[in-house]
């Protein structure tokens, strides 16, 4: 049997040696999922899933520590930030809990017309079948919340393949729900590589694919799933935003640090691209740049850090060739652009690299933001709108027009007015357009695609 061993993006260190799944292994946990879905006998109760829920909320809050240090060792998320994703994993939990009260159908109205007289007619929920969820390495707890729990609450049975980077939190959260009493056929982990992921999200017995990843891999799929399985794909984007002259600068420096340089850059709506008004342009690029400087880089165990390392030596090294090209071609190092030993990178800004070098047309996906300036506001839109992804934007200013007119011009799926592009809530719908994605992530939006509507429709002649 093949293993893998996961290691820490940091230092290296050895965290665990695991067993990679067959095609037999997917084989075996389809035809399990398979069993209890097209067995209502075995369907769980909706009072046994809150339960279950209920229990596995307790468990984790009572390893908030314990989730949290495998959470920033396998995937060098700072420690700070990693807490913060257990908390919000958490409460990804209990945000289930609390829809399943409200998930419902409703009454379509009949009667009229002529044809629809004498009936009533009305939908209910069912699950909609085997979910097969293939998740990323950045969040590697609070993704796995979102890609299973929504499954478990709705009666789907859900198979979960984690990041091979990341696989640890996934493997710890389903036994927590196993500990908390679910049977293993409602959540199962595989553990493989390329060929077995994609075995799994094409396979016949698959109602939904919930994907997290890189877009080429993310629309691949999509186009070899089996006919009728719905599709949510999350990929990634190049996120703008809008800085006007009338911006609380105060207020907007600590947010576009945290927004570009969290998790080192590694977020899907990561800062990327800054297009500030020529009147401010060079108090917010020194400011910006004076706030990169002073955050701690390093050990992501160690709860001073602010920027843990990249994910892999490679991803370093790519990430340092996009800045030096974009240097090359005309851009200004305002600061960073350089390596801190073989796993981390400095907070980089970048002044006016050129239009199509790869930092202003690529997701870095690392620690790097770019500024241009700009006289005319709608030639800054243009520029924001001008990729083909469209996934989260912002804008800063005071004026109400100006932000309502932003919101209609960026092509963002959500555009925020006065916060940097990351912010995100667990209850709200999250997803990209065009390339960056398909469908809305979200806990109650993920409930509704991991399920189905029946009608039912009842004819009788004491009905008006």
């Amino acid at each position: 049997m093949e293993t893998i061993t996961v290691t820490s993006p940091y230092d290296g260190r050895h965290l665990q040696d695991l067993t990679l799944m067959s095609k037999q292994d997917v084989d075996a946990a389809l035809d399990l999922a398979r069993e209890v879905y097209e067995d209502q006998s075995k369907w769980l109760p909706k009072y046994e899933r809150v339960a279950i829920l209920e229990r596995t909320v307790e468990i984790m809050t009572s390893r908030i520590e314990e989730l949290t240090r495998i959470a920033a060792s396998e995937g060098g998320k700072p420690y700070m930030d990693s807490k913060v994703e257990v908390e919000r994993a958490i409460n990804g939990v209990k945000l289930a809990i609390e829809h399943m009260g409200v998930f419902e159908g409703k009454e379509i109205a009949m009667g009229h017309t002529k044809s629809s007289a004498n009936r009533m007619a009305y939908t209910m929920k069912e699950p909609i079948g085997v979910v097969a969820a293939i998740s990323a390495f950045n969040h590697p707890l609070n993704l796995c919340v979102h890609q299973t729990v929504p499954a478990i609450a709705v009666g789907s049975p859900v198979i979960i393949k984690p990041s091979l980077l990341t696989p640890m939190s996934t493997l710890n959260f389903v036994d927590i729900l196993y500990e908390a009493g679910l049977p293993k056929a409602w959540c199962q982990v595989l553990i493989g590589e390329i060929p077995e992921s994609e075995y799994l999200a094409t396979h016949e017995k698959i109602d939904y694919l919930t994907f997290i990843g890189s877009a080429p891999v993310g629309w691949y799929l999509n186009s070899k799933v089996s006919p009728g399985t719905r599709v949510g794909l999350e990929h990634g984007g190049v996120a703008p935003v809008i800085v006007e002259p009338d911006a609380d600068i105060d207020d907007l420096i600590p947010a576009l640090a945290k927004g570009a340089f969290y998790h080192a850059g590694q977020v899907c709506v990561s800062v990327q691209r800054i297009y500030v008004h020529e009147s401010i342009a060079e108090e917010v690029t020194e400011r910006l740049s004076a706030a990169a400087q002073k955050m701690v880089v390093g050990d992501p165990l160690d709860p001073k850090t602010e920027i843990g390392p990249i994910i892999s030596h490679k991803e370093v090294d790519r990430i340092d060739t996009w800045v030096k090209e974009a240097v090359d071609g005309g851009a200004t190092l305002l600061c960073g652009g350089e390596k801190i030993g073989e796993s981390c990178y400095a907070a980089t800004i970048l002044l006016n690299p050129p239009k199509d070098a790869k930092v202003s047309t690529k997701e870095v996906f690392g620690p790097v933001a770019c500024i241009y300036s700009y006289k005319d506001v709608e030639e800054a839109f243009d520029a924001a709108n001008s990729l083909e992804v469209s996934f989260q934007a912002s804008v800063f200013t005071k004026n109400i027009d100006m932000a309502l007119h932003a919101v209609r011009r960026l092509n963002g799926t959500t555009v925020m007015v006065n916060d940097h592009t990351a912010f995100r809530v667990d209850w709200m719908p999250f997803g990209g357009a065009k390339a960056s994605g398909l469908g809305l992530g979200g806990i109650p939006y993920s409930m509704e695609e991991m399920s189905k509507d029946k009608l039912m429709v009842i004819k009788s002649n004491v009905l008006q």
